[in-house]
């Protein structure tokens, strides 16, 4: 069951001074579950960072609570709040002549006192730390020997062998490339899952949000903090809202985002699957809006993904069947360049 770690009550976040006080945002009400991954999205400059650095107590909250597993998070020592928090930041850890089972070990370092000395105990959390994150292979690599993607597992194995009930995210696919960045996601969801922990983060990576992570915070100046599964805040008009800026529509068809692309003509496109994904891409690449809700007299069937003929009709009574998408523009290109915006063409026009 999960269960609610991290509750926000009228929290207002920002930077107090000697003559002014700068508010970043205010009147936060929000929580945060144990065995979920939730993602923190917004603009450059919403506070995102401010937030995040509140919520882990780098930087002073300016009023209302941050209650973490019921307690005030300012009623905590440093020394608790150690082995409740951990946080995994987005600068590079430019470490050298320190393995990796060293630099994990260091996640031990609220336990072992002043000398750091490792136990059994505390070795055998690091090695399971370390299985965790899938990096076996690497344990006695230097820091400085690895890949982007390969330090940012380490740097969590790191947090997980703090063994705090939260851990905070800052930015952790900021460096990688495609692939790393899935990966990465999908193990974050994965230990979420596993160890029942509260996964926090934030990041720009807002497709692979919308598709890995259980709750989504978006991060608004105009509208405030909107919070849910990224299927409620797709039907409820939120991301629409959110990112309805010149170029960027949320398509609720498909549930990501996609380039806006300027619409010249368009026609009715029938079929489902990936076959129906693919060819509306094209479409709209196009600048030809394309769906089943239109309509048009020129339409085109995708059919099932074992057939890859595209069939299109420009007329009641004409088919024309092609086998590529590439050829399936041509034809519609020919089609509008000849008639232009109007489908009421005859049996014997096209």
């Amino acid at each position: 069951m999960k269960n609610e770690t991290i509750h926000l009550s009228s929290l207002s976040i920002g930077y107090a001074g000697k003559s002014n006080t700068k508010v970043v945002a205010t009147g936060i009400e929000a929580g945060i579950n144990s065995g979920e991954l939730t993602c923190l999205l917004g603009a450059n400059g919403v506070g995102k960072s401010t937030l995040l650095r509140t919520l882990s107590a780098f930087q002073p909250k300016l009023s209302g609570k941050i209650l973490i597993q019921g307690k005030d998070i300012s009623d905590y020592t440093d020394s608790e709040l150690s082995t409740i928090i951990s946080v995994v930041l987005t600068e590079k850890c430019d470490v050298r002549n320190m393995t990796v089972d060293e630099l994990v070990g260091l996640g031990r370092s609220p336990y072992t006192g002043f000398w750091g000395s490792l136990n059994v105990d505390d070795r055998e959390i690091v090695k399971h730390s370390i299985e965790m994150v899938k990096a076996e292979g690497l344990t006695h690599r230097m820091v400085h020997t690895l890949s982007d993607g390969e330090r940012q597992k380490v740097m969590i194995a790191k947090a997980l062998a703090q063994e705090t009930p939260v851990i905070f995210l800052d930015e952790p696919t900021a460096f990688l490339d495609f692939p790393s960045k899935v990966e990465m996601m999908q193990l974050l969801h994965r230990l979420s899952r596993e160890t029942g922990k509260t996964i926090f983060l934030s990041t720009h990576d807002l497709e692979l949000a919308l598709q890995i992570t259980d709750k989504i915070w978006l991060m608004d100046k105009t509208n405030g903090l909107m919070i849910g599964t990224p299927e409620d805040l797709s039907l409820n008009g939120s991301l629409s809202n959110f990112f309805a800026r010149k170029g960027i529509v949320f398509d609720r068809e498909t549930g990501l985002f996609r380039v806006d692309n300027i619409h010249t003509s368009e026609l009715r496109l029938v079929g489902h699957g990936q076959k129906y994904s693919m060819a509306r891409k094209a479409l709209q690449r196009n600048g030809i809006l394309a769906g089943r809700s239109v309509e048009s007299s020129f339409f085109i069937e995708t059919g099932e993904l074992k057939n890859t003929e595209y069939i299109i009709h420009p007329s009641e009574d004409e088919s024309i069947n092609v086998a590529s998408i590439e050829e399936m523009l041509e034809v519609v290109e020919k089609y509008f360049k000849t008639f232009g915006e109007n489908n009421n063409v005859g049996d014997n026009d096209f």
